[in-house]
């Protein structure tokens, strides 16, 4: 891969992870497109895919520092340094409680289908096309009934268990994390820009831990060559993810999230289009 790829690759995976309209189905239409995802080791794609998340990993680690330092300070303090019963500590620290708790369904699911998100399903042009669309209409469907009156203080552990089994569905290629689990943060009744951030923040295990493994594990058939473009795709998706997200969450503010409704329905359609007239291959 030469770097002209790996800053195309970054950008892509920057800009499409925290938008609801899915970085893996983006991912894997450009790698499909310059002819980079091996179909004899798809799990190499995987681990590309996996590794340069970390980027955008980064770019939330930066955007909400100040807010994730608050939530471990008030996490240690109220739980280790003194033990505060749940219900009286800070919100900060019931933030934490919050972030583990909706991580535990990602862990348990996506270990248990390890084998199913390496393979060559997930990066199946039909089920992606289909991603798209499904989600895309489940998300109208919140748009249409959701309240939109709750901030993130409100969150409870009922919504973190649910915005939590809703990132699991992101596994599915095509699904999105973001789109999945700001789904369900509407259906909870949370505006849309509180949806987004806890959903962000909700990311950062799942997305940390998978990437670290996926690093050590491609670390035996990475070239030197291979890893600087990794490298570099990896920067540039943490510099186009910190403005995704500064965009998202400005956008979500005023305007509803029928824009990627759109974009997904039109996106999926093309797809799905294109192999049924075998202009692409499943």
């Amino acid at each position: 891969m030469d770097i002209f790829k790996a800053v195309l690759l970054g950008l892509i995976q920057g800009l499409s992870e925290f938008l609801p309209i899915s970085s893996t189905a983006h991912l894997t239409l450009a790698g499909r497109a310059l002819g980079l995802i091996d179909p004899s080791a798809p799990e190499r794609w995987t681990a590309f895919i996996a590794v340069i998340q970390l980027g955008t990993l980064i770019a939330v680690l930066a955007y909400f520092r100040r807010d994730i330092i608050a939530i471990i300070r008030s996490f240690l303090g109220e739980n280790l340094a003194r033990r505060v019963p749940f219900q009286e500590q800070s919100n900060a620290a019931r933030t934490g409680w919050y972030i583990i708790i909706g991580t535990i369904p990602i862990v348990v699911i996506g270990l248990a289908l390890k084998d199913l998100i390496e393979g060559m399903l997930t990066k199946n042009l039909i089920v992606i096309g289909a991603s798209l669309m499904g989600l895309a209409i489940v998300l109208e469907i919140a748009e249409r009934l959701a309240k939109f009156t709750r901030p993130i203080e409100t969150v409870t552990v009922k919504d973190a268990l649910a915005i939590g089994f809703a990132q699991t569905v992101a596994l599915i290629p095509g699904a999105s994390r973001s789109g999945t689990t700001i789904t369900a943060g509407l259906f909870r009744g949370l505006t849309r820009e509180a949806a987004a951030r806890f959903s962000f923040l909700l990311s950062i295990p799942a997305v940390g831990a998978s990437g670290l493994l996926e690093l050590l594990h491609s670390l035996k058939y990475i070239t030197p060559a291979e890893g600087i473009s990794m490298i570099v795709a990896t920067a540039v998706a943490g510099l186009s993810g910190y403005w995704s997200i500064a965009f998202l969450l400005r956008y979500l503010r005023t305007r509803t999230t029928r824009l990627f409704i759109l974009y997904r329905l039109l996106l999926g359609g093309i797809i799905l289009l294109g192999i049924y007239f075998k202009l692409l291959a499943p």
